[in-house]
């Protein structure tokens, strides 16, 4: 039998009203009555229905989050900082998985809308003009986590990709490295295209070296296009002494894929990688790593959505988080 508030009021011999406030724990209620009700809610079992609720205050306390690939370590972590943060705020979550399809993408986008979210935290690589004008026309806040959009009219939180880069090549410079390859993921993102692949030829070109095709190599962040990635870097006319990658499964498929074909790590190949997900410490040698908060970057995008959902003034809708490298085996 479906208890309804209407079963609760007439037990406890009081309003609609007042069960409703007692649930909603409105202040405005005589203890004796408040205790009255909760006796009666206890005793029949029931529970408030989320989406009257909803209907009633124009708020459901639920969130959609749009995410690329759950069972992707990188957007897995992203997606428990947004869960604890939306958690502590007493937010509800419905989570989907978008495949990096754009139409379904979009189709969730409405799918969440008509559901009555309250804000969207959306995940994806490939941020296009036809995204920015959908999330414009969105009736609640959407804030991107991990996702880069050129024009930057969206919220969004991340960290300085073109500088860890910079950095990381840099570092290999250093060490006096003259050929240095990037397996980068998909070049058609604009995190990859416009950040990433920028950081790594500035570096280049401030150090006075050539930029050489042959050592950029696109992946498609998984295990195996890092270990095809080694197939195309031992085939360059210059063979790499050392190897930057942008996602931390392909950077397994790298070293394995130099191993198998009997090289060290790091003696023949210095090896960083850009994740530092649990990957990076479970494989040997463990990887050198840019350090990317992503707990962090889920965390804050929840948080500056609560903002924006409850019309709090932000000083800021772009937030860059800092990032470093950690040393490890990968590296001498």
């Amino acid at each position: 039998m479906n208890i309804t508030i209407y079963d609760v009021a007439r037990e406890a011999n009081v309003s609609m009203a007042t069960v409703s406030r007692v649930v909603n724990g409105n202040p405005n209620v005589k203890p004796v009555t408040r205790k009255k009700v909760l006796e009666v809610i206890e005793r029949l079992g029931y529970r408030p229905n989320a989406v009257a609720r909803g209907l009633a205050s124009k708020k459901t306390t639920t969130v959609g989050v749009i995410i690329p690939d759950i069972s992707n370590i990188f957007f897995a972590e992203l997606a428990r900082g947004i869960e604890d943060i939306a958690t502590m705020y007493k937010y509800n979550i419905i989570l989907s998985n978008s495949d990096q399809n754009k139409d379904k993408e979009f189709h969730l986008l409405n799918t969440m809308l008509g559901k009555q979210v309250d804000g969207i935290v959306f995940m994806g690589g490939n941020i296009s003009a036809d995204h920015v004008e959908e999330f414009e026309k969105s009736p609640v806040p959407i804030v991107l986590a991990g996702s880069i959009e050129e024009s930057n009219q969206i919220p969004s939180v991340n960290i300085d990709y073109e500088q860890a880069v910079f950095e990381s090549v840099n570092e290999f410079i250093e060490k006096g490295h003259k050929n240095i390859a990037f397996v980068v993921g998909p070049l058609h993102e604009p995190k990859n295209a416009l950040k990433k692949l920028k950081g790594y030829q500035r570096a280049l070109q401030e150090a006075g070296l050539p930029y050489n095709e042959e050592l950029v190599v696109e992946g498609d962040y998984t295990y195996d296009s890092g270990m095809e990635a080694v197939e195309k870097l031992l085939e360059a006319s210059e063979r790499p002494t050392a190897i930057l990658v942008g996602a931390d499964e392909m950077a397994l498929g790298v070293v394995h894929g130099a191993e198998d074909k009997g090289y060290t790590i790091p003696d023949d190949f210095e090896v960083i990688t850009s994740d530092n997900t649990r990957l990076s410490l479970m494989v040997r040698p463990q990887l050198t790593t840019v350090v990317q908060p992503l707990y962090d970057i889920g965390a804050v995008a929840m948080r500056l959505l609560t903002k924006l959902m409850n019309k709090e003034k932000t000083s800021e809708h772009i937030v860059v988080l800092p990032h470093r490298i950690e040393h490890r085996q990968s590296t001498k």
